[in-house]
């Protein structure tokens, strides 16, 4: 085993803290690494962003360290906020004078002035990140912990330095921040702590939605993201960021029959699909698959409970939910509104006839997202019956070896029909009326259902007998006389 000091000395052997130490040294400014990457040393994660606190000016300490580094070496300096940045080779280096700071009720934009070490040690968010290793050569790594973060690092406890409602009520963003470190790390918070964010929840309200979706992102983006979901259930910031995911909680039984709560049943999902891929529109997908049953649910004297449509209601749902939270409205929605809107249709394949032609219409419809699909439906297997679960993913087996057969065959996957509109158009002496578009449908319905295959001549042969059967003449010039 490594002493403290030994593994502080490994992580430092390094050009990069020999540069800023004899930076540090000429320019007489007490200097420190501090916060995250001082945290990962002890965590053993790889941290390649280094912020660096000085007792002076970190833009001046910056553009000396640059032009130590080399020519090539840029330092972006960001004057309002009295910090720089450089960018070398694998690292990120943050640069900033040490400093104290104030805040006002209704902002979590802190007034600043030039402090102490100790002053910086006392505005960081948690005891964890708090810590500090002095770079300058007459005390080069050593670890000034003030808070005793290495003993919080090793009981597995997320704590803040200072009074938790000072904290929290300064800056709400570190209440998010607890959660997602705590989901991140398998860490527990604190109960003052804990107890603290239910106190300050509303404070979040000032927080933008962009600053907090990121969090939200981080924790999705967690091994088990379910962790830091139960936790923002827990201390009522859940209801107030995301209502829509907590309208899910809750089972209620009729007549003896009782239906799961889906707002655990969805975390689960999400922890599954997170143990299959790191896709974080996939796993948003998870999260949201069942968006739609609050507003579908029914009961049925015949059925019991029924979610009729909840997976078109959630598709429909999306756009909104993603405009509100400041989350992209591109081809990252899209695709989790395809996905959400999808994924009932291979469960309803294993409890059907798997046919070539439900198939067809499977790979047409999801495209190249065909494999995110079969992921989260089989994500989305959480009984607590073994023998359940096994034969669903057996069944779920014998539709991807279908999809599979039919792709190789068929070659349906975001297939164009083999006639467009233009054509039919210029056939059947046609303008741009419904006859088209009913034409076009037809040939791909045809298509898919396995009338005729995939192929121009074939699709032109069909389209002349469903004209004429529409009342339509073929042209005379039409280049597909010879058909």
């Amino acid at each position: 085993m490594f002493t403290t000091q030994e593994v502080i000395n490994q992580h430092l052997n390094n050009e990069i803290f020999q540069i800023l130490s004899a930076t540090a040294d000429e320019l007489n400014l007490e200097t420190y690494i501090i916060g995250g990457f001082v945290r990962d040393i002890f965590l053993y994660r790889k941290s390649n962003d280094i912020d660096i606190v000085t007792i002076g000016s970190g833009i001046q300490l910056a553009k000396a360290v640059a032009k130590k580094m080399g020519k090539h070496v840029k330092v972006t300096v960001f004057k309002n906020f009295g910090t720089a940045q450089i960018k070398y080779k694998q690292y990120e280096l943050e640069f900033v004078g040490a400093r104290k700071e104030s805040y006002s009720h209704n902002s979590r934009n802190p007034i600043v002035e030039d402090g102490t070490l100790e002053d910086d040690q006392n505005r960081r968010d948690f005891t964890i990140n708090a810590m500090a290793l002095c770079l300058n050569s007459n005390r080069f790594g050593e670890l000034i912990d003030p808070f005793n973060g290495m003993q919080d690092m090793e009981n597995l406890i997320i704590r803040t330095p200072l009074n938790p409602d000072t904290t929290f009520s300064d800056d709400p963003l570190r209440m998010m921040r607890a959660i997602r470190f705590a989901t991140q790390l398998g860490f527990d918070i604190l109960p003052d702590t804990f107890d603290a964010i239910e106190r300050n929840k509303e404070r979040i309200h000032i927080i933008s939605k962009e600053r907090i979706v990121d969090e939200l992102n981080k924790i999705i983006l967690s091994p088990k993201p379910s962790i830091g979901f139960i936790l923002l259930e827990k201390t009522g910031l859940l209801a107030i960021v995301f209502p829509e995911l907590l309208a899910l909680q809750g089972a209620e039984t009729k007549d003896g029959v009782g239906h799961k709560d889906n707002f655990y049943h969805t975390l689960s999902v999400l922890d599954n699909i997170s143990k299959e891929s790191d896709n974080l529109w996939l796993r948003w997908a998870a999260l949201l698959h069942d968006i739609g049953k609050p507003a579908t649910k029914r009961w049925d004297p015949k059925l019991g409970w029924t979610f009729h449509n909840h997976d078109f209601i959630g598709q429909k749902m999306i756009p909104q939910i993603f405009r509100r939270m400041k989350l992209p409205l591109n081809e990252k929605m899209k695709f989790v509104q395809k996905i959400v809107s999808l994924h009932m249709r291979p469960m309803q394949l294993v409890e059907e006839e798997v046919t070539d032609s439900a198939i067809r219409r499977l790979l047409f419809e999801a495209g190249d997202d065909i494999d995110n699909l079969m992921k989260l439906c089989e994500a989305d297997i959480t009984s607590k019956n073994p023998h359940k679960v096994r034969r669903f993913l057996q069944n779920f087996k014998i539709v991807r070896r279908k999809l599979k057969e039919i792709e190789e065959k068929d070659r349906v996957r975001n297939f164009e029909p083999p006639v467009d509109g233009n054509e039919i158009m210029q056939m059947f002496n046609l303008g741009q009326t419904p006859a088209v578009g009913r034409l076009k449908s037809a040939i791909k319905d045809a298509i898919l259902d396995g009338v005729i295959p995939n192929e121009r001549d074939a699709a032109l042969q069909f389209l002349i007998e469903k004209a004429q059967e529409m009342g339509l003449q073929l042209n005379d010039v039409s280049p597909t006389k010879d058909v």
